[in-house]
């Protein structure tokens, strides 16, 4: 919900940024693995409790990721071969769950809201992906939907988006103590948009 006006936001620094790393030892596929390592090093901070380290290094692995794509658009190299979007949206699915297990394991008590969230992830990306493997080889092009500019992938928006995952992976390192009712909540916000974008994408291609 809130990704076009957070990227309309941060675009411009993200840019500047990549610009400043555009270096021949710095690569976008370097950076995706930038970010994955580090978003794996959050959900063991988050694992062992340690919150202040977790979310450090969860906003450093968002960092990186964010950076990946300007820097590939800036060399040009973005649509070439897609294998810097593969890489990139797989590494993003990895550290997701990764997270979500991570701080089940650090607040401890009943994993099953956790569960839930990661039940409502893998029907979003479920969708997520087969409607832009469909739209692509249907000939629906990205560039006619906004939310898709840009992205290597044709996006479906909703109420869960990157905005808000990062927003509340980054409240469960903050308030650990509410993690188990921040969980129940993301779970339903997360599971109201996978509904929706089943409905919208079966319209869409219909």
């Amino acid at each position: 919900m809130l990704d076009v006006r957070a990227r309309a936001l941060l675009g411009g620094p993200l840019d500047r940024a990549a610009a400043m790393l555009d270096r021949p030892a710095v690569t976008p596929d370097r950076l995706t693995a930038l970010g994955a390592l580090t978003g794996l090093a959050s959900a063991g901070c988050a694992a062992a409790g340690w919150w202040p380290a977790a979310a450090a290094l969860w906003l450093l692995s968002r960092l990186a990721d964010g950076l990946d794509g300007p820097l590939a658009r800036r060399r040009g190299t973005a649509d070439t071969s897609g294998a810097g979007g593969f890489l990139d949206i797989s590494a993003d699915f990895v550290v997701y769950g990764a997270f979500v297990v991570g701080v089940a394991v650090g607040v401890g008590g009943s994993a099953l809201p956790f569960l839930l969230v990661l039940l409502a992830y893998y029907v979003n990306g479920t969708v997520f992906l087969a409607f832009s493997s469909i739209a692509e080889r249907t000939g629906r092009r990205r560039d006619e939907d906004h939310l898709s500019r840009g992205r290597s992938l044709n996006f479906l928006g909703g109420l869960a988006e990157g905005t808000e995952t990062i927003a509340v992976h980054t409240l469960w390192c903050l308030r650990p103590g509410s993690a188990h009712t921040v969980a129940w909540v993301w779970a339903a916000v997360v599971g109201v948009t996978a509904a929706h974008r089943v409905v919208t994408g079966y319209r869409r291609l219909r």
